[in-house]
């Protein structure tokens, strides 16, 4: 469904937010952001956690036109429900959390003997270098697959990203070590590695292939807790969207219908039973009872309520029967305006995340240059093709997880996470049995 606002034709802007998919790092936020503000009168802001954008473009503009900017990127764009995930856009969430498990899981069993045989000398046995190999091939391939790919959708649009970092790295680490073994010293039976705090050699003979499937392994454990940091903020959220009824009971003509809260309209009156959760904001005709009022005030006493007394969607009834005159239905309710708070906060920018992505969006480019202006140097120090080809690979290994652009909207995303989960508004002090000056009435058996 479009999130689109200001229907208006009149209107000067209209503004939309846009679900970004194959989003990778934060300067593919970035380059998402530069796309479409690129645009003549759109005014974008791409958050990375949350994989959205909030596009303000001009009356006349179609959305369909803001999707083609980005597809044009190498991404995707849709336009949201404005209810939150769908069920399937959930499942695949879950679905893609579970690949990467598995892939991160496969690819630390076999990472980790690779590090260790090529860490402790001891455990180095005759042709162990070869028995590296066939551990590291799947890591560096299949495992690092999903960087590979966003590299070479980023090449194919003229960009470069993180994943080009972990790509241009791994490959560039595994492809030496095959080149070693196979045509060098490195495949001699005996051969033997150690580890030293400062480089020492050419590093011709030597074999990187601990490199290239350690640095993917932590990269994957990265992309798995980032990815389930999102999956937990946005269960929050739904969690919050659950807390509406769905059906409600009527008055029309006399008598009871059973409607879904959708189909309610603004001053009709209808029924709360106990046990029921009151259908949206409205204020009491006739009846008294207790209202559980914890999701918004966190506190553990239910509110008494009477006629003339406000009640709000979302809170429960522990008490006798109430009818109630709907005053704000949809999304003018007060749980409709929590949860559009909370995705707010998480598509909003602090100014620390605003600074990490001005970096990220340079920081790429940045790291390709330097190494290659250290490949160079090396060489032209007259150092050997392998010392220059180990310092250059080096920037691109201590570079390529760039937590500066992921740890940021991340911590962001969490927090609002957390505080969805606490159902609580900016306001716990207004207990209608507070402003009624009665003291409340004990939940009811």
């Amino acid at each position: 469904m479009s999130t689109v606002a200001g229907e208006n034709p009149a209107a000067a802007v209209r503004s939309a937010e846009l679900a970004i998919g194959g989003m990778t790092c934060a300067s593919c936020a970035a380059r998402v952001q530069k796309k479409l503000n690129k645009l003549d009168g759109v005014t974008a802001a791409v958050n990375f956690a949350t994989e959205t954008a909030s596009v303000t473009f001009p009356a006349a503009m179609r959305a369909d036109e803001l999707i083609a900017a980005v597809e044009q990127a190498g991404y995707t764009a849709a336009l949201p429900a404005a209810a939150g995930p769908s069920p399937d856009e959930n499942d695949d969430a879950a679905a893609d959390a579970a690949s990467l498990l598995r892939r991160l899981l496969v690819s630390l069993a076999l990472a980790i003997p690779v590090v260790a045989l090529a860490m402790v000398p001891a455990w180095q046995f005759r042709y162990w270098q070869w028995v590296s190999l066939v551990l590291a091939s799947p890591v560096a391939i299949w495992g690092a697959w999903p960087f590979h790919r966003a590299a070479l959708v980023s090449a194919r649009h003229g960009t470069a990203t993180m994943d080009t970092l972990i790509s241009v790295g791994v490959a560039a680490a595994y492809l030496w070590s095959l080149g070693a073994l196979v045509f060098g010293a490195a495949g001699r039976a005996g051969m033997r590695m150690s580890f030293a705090w400062l480089a020492h050699g050419s590093g011709a003979d030597a074999t990187y292939l601990e490199v290239a499937s350690g640095v993917t392994a932590l990269v994957l454990l990265g992309r798995y807790l980032e990815a389930r940091a999102r999956r937990r903020s946005g269960a929050a959220l739904r969690a919050l969207l659950s807390l509406g009824a769905k059906e409600v009971a009527v008055l029309r003509g006399g008598a009871e219908a059973r409607v879904a809260v959708g189909e309610l309209a603004v001053g009709e009156q209808f029924v709360v039973r106990p046990g029921e959760k009151i259908a949206t904001d409205g204020v009491v005709i006739s009846g008294r009872s207790a209202v559980d009022i914890s999701m918004l005030t966190g506190e553990p006493v239910p509110a008494e309520v009477g006629p003339g007394d406000a009640v709000t969607g979302g809170c429960v009834n522990v008490g006798g029967r109430l009818v109630v005159r709907a005053t704000r239905v949809g999304a003018d309710t007060q749980l409709a305006q929590m949860a559009r708070l909370v995705r707010e906060a998480q598509a909003g920018k602090a100014p620390v995340q605003r600074l990490a992505d001005r970096i990220s969006a340079v920081f790429v480019p940045v790291v390709i240059a330097v190494a290659v202006m250290t490949l160079a140097g090396w060489l032209a120090a007259g150092q050997g093709a392998g010392a220059a080809f180990t310092a250059a690979v080096a920037v691109l290994i201590i570079a390529c997880p760039c937590a500066m652009g992921l740890a940021t909207p991340t911590a962001i995303l969490v927090g609002t996470g957390r505080g969805a989960r606490c159902h609580r508004s900016a306001a716990p002090a207004a207990a209608p049995w507070r402003a009624a000056g009665r003291p409340p009435r004990p939940r009811s058996a």
